[in-house]
C-alpha cells in the first residue's frame, strides 16, 4: 500500500485527509509499537492476494437442506445408540442411521475434504491479521480518513476482529476430532462434515468482506509509516497543494537521506519552466534532482518534507537517473534512455502536468546530435504543460537555454580547489557554470600529467 502511495500521485482532497491522519497519529508512539508487535510474526507469512481470493472464491458445499441433513443425522446417531444402549431399544435403529450417515458423508466426501484442505492456510493467515486488526479497531481518531478506516472495519455490526475469532472457534472444534478419546464420537456426529458446512456458511458471510479489511489495515500501516517519519522530522512541515498549473515552489529544499545537507531553493511555474542545471562532477546536480523528486513524491503521498516551505501541484514524475544499459536485452544506454524519454513524454498526456527530472540528457551520442535533440525533447515536453529539470556538465548543452523558445533559465553548482583538494559548496546559483575539475580529478587519481 505504501509502495503504491508513493508510486501514483493522490488526488488534492486525499492528501489533505492523509496529512491530517498523519499530524494525528504522528506523536503515537504506543500504538505504532503495538501495530508493530501485533504484526511481528505476519512479515513472510501473510499472503493478502491468496486469502482475498480464498474469500472471494465460490462456495464448494450448497446451503439448504443437506446441511440440515448433515446435523439430523449426527443427531440421530446419538439418539439411536443412546436409545440402545440405555433404553434396550436394539441396535437395528442405530444401524440405519449409521449407514444413512456413511452414504451421506461419502457423497459429499470430495467436497468436504476440498473445504477444510482449502481453510488450513487462510485461517492461519487470519489469526495473525486478527492481531492487527484489534489495534486498528481500538484506534478512535478524529481524522476523516482515520474514522473511514475504522468504520470499514466495524461498520458491518460485528467487528471484523470478532468475526475472524468466530472462524479460529469453529477450526479449533474441529481440530478436536483428532483427540483419540473424541474420534469415535466425531465420526459419529459427523463432526468434519458439519463444521465444513460450518465454514463454508462463514465464508459465504464474510468473504466478500476481507479484501476490503486487507485494504482497511494496510492504508492505516502505511499512514502510521508516514506518522513515523512525520515524529521523526518535528521540522519537516507539510506542504501546500494548490490546483491550476503546473507548479513546484520549494524553500530550502534538502534531501531527507543526507544527514548534513544544504538546502537550495527551486521554483518552476509559468514564467521559470525549465531549469538547465550545470556544474562540475560531484557538485550536486543529481542530488538536486534527487531533492526535488522526493519531496515531490513525499508531498503527493501525504507526507511532511524536507524544507522550509513548499508549495505545489499535482504533479506526475518522470525521470531518467540511473538509466542502464542491458547486455542481456541487448539495449545500450543512449536507447534506454531513449525509452525512458518516450515514456515520460506519454505521460504528459494524462490530466496531471509532469514533473521532468532528466539526469544528464542524452548523454550517450555526439555534441551536435546532442544539443539538438535536447533542445527537441524539451521543447516537446513544456509545449505539453510540463515543468522540470535538466542536469548536464556539458556547457554547449547549456546554450540551448537561449534556443528553446521557452520559459528557461541557467543555474548552477561551482567548486574550487583549495591546497590541492577540491571544494563544493553545493549552493544553486544562477547562470552557467564556468569551471570544470575533471582534469584535476583525473590528474589526482594519476590519469593525467598535463
Amino acid at each position: 500500500m505504501l509502495a503504491g502511495w508513493l508510486l501514483t500521485a493522490a488526488s488534492t482532497e486525499e492528501v489533505r485527509r492523509r496529512q491530517a491522519s498523519v499530524d494525528e497519529l504522528r506523536p503515537q508512539i504506543d500504538l505504532r509499537e503495538r501495530l508493530s508487535l501485533a504484526g511481528d510474526e505476519i512479515a513472510g507469512h501473510l499472503d493478502t492476494s491468496q486469502l482475498a481470493a480464498w474469500g472471494q472464491t465460490a462456495p464448494l458445499l450448497p446451503v439448504g437442506w443437506p446441511r440440515v441433513l448433515a446435523a439430523l443425522l449426527g443427531a440421530a446417531n446419538a439418539v439411536a445408540l443412546a436409545a440402545a444402549f440405555l433404553l434396550d431399544a436394539g441396535t437395528g435403529w442405530f444401524a440405519v442411521s449409521a449407514i444413512a450417515s456413511a452414504g451421506f458423508a461419502l457423497w459429499w466426501r470430495r467436497a468436504v475434504s476440498q473445504v477444510l484442505q482449502s481453510a488450513n492456510a487462510p485461517v492461519h493467515q487470519l489469526n495473525l491479521l486478527a492481531e492487527v486488526l484489534e489495534v486498528v479497531e481500538g484506534e478512535e481518531g478524529g481524522a476523516q480518513e482515520l474514522g473511514a478506516i475504522r468504520q470499514r472495519l466495524i461498520g458491518q455490526g460485528t467487528a471484523a476482529s470478532v468475526r475472524i475469532h468466530e472462524l479460529r472457534r469453529l477450526m479449533d472444534l474441529l481440530s478436536s476430532r483428532r483427540n483419540q478419546f473424541f474420534a469415535p464420537i466425531a465420526a459419529l456426529l459427523l463432526w468434519g462434515t458439519q463444521f465444513a458446512w460450518a465454514i463454508e456458511g462463514w465464508r459465504r458471510r464474510n468473504g466478500a468482506f476481507l479484501s476490503d479489511w486487507i485494504d482497511a489495515i494496510s492504508e492505516f500501516e502505511a499512514l502510521c509509516s508516514l506518522a513515523g517519519y512525520a515524529f521523526e522530522h518535528p521540522d519537516d512541515p507539510f506542504p501546500e497543494l494548490v490546483e491550476g498549473d503546473a507548479l513546484f515552489d520549494g524553500e530550502a529544499l534538502s534531501h531527507p537521506l543526507l544527514v548534513t545537507a544544504v538546502p537550495n531553493d527551486v521554483r518552476l511555474d509559468r514564467d521559470t519552466r525549465v531549469l538547465v542545471v550545470s556544474g562540475s562532477n560531484m557538485s550536486g546536480k543529481s542530488t538536486l534532482l534527487r531533492t526535488v523528486g522526493v519531496a515531490t513524491v513525499l508531498a503527493l503521498a501525504g507526507a511532511p518534507v524536507r524544507a522550509r516551505r513548499l508549495r505545489l501541484s499535482p504533479l506526475a514524475v518522470g525521470a531518467t537517473l540511473r538509466i542502464q544499459d542491458s547486455l542481456q536485452a541487448g539495449r545500450s544506454r543512449f536507447f534506454a534512455e531513449l525509452t525512458r524519454l518516450r515514456t515520460i513524454v506519454d505521460v504528459t498526456s494524462g490530466r496531471v502536468p509532469v514533473l521532468f527530472l532528466l539526469d544528464e540528457l542524452l548523454a550517450g551520442t555526439n555534441s551536435h546530435d546532442r544539443r539538438l535533440g535536447a533542445a527537441s525533447v524539451i521543447r516537446g515536453l513544456v509545449e505539453r504543460g510540463a515543468v522540470g529539470l535538466v542536469t548536464t556538465h556539458d556547457l554547449a548543452l547549456a546554450e540551448v537555454v537561449g534556443d528553446l523558445g521557452v520559459h528557461a533559465s541557467n543555474v548552477h553548482f561551482s567548486d574550487w580547489f583549495e591546497n590541492g583538494e577540491i571544494r563544493f559548496d553545493y549552493r544553486m546559483r544562477p547562470g552557467v557554470v564556468r569551471t570544470s575539475n575533471a582534469l584535476e580529478l583525473m590528474r589526482a587519481v594519476g590519469l593525467w600529467s598535463g
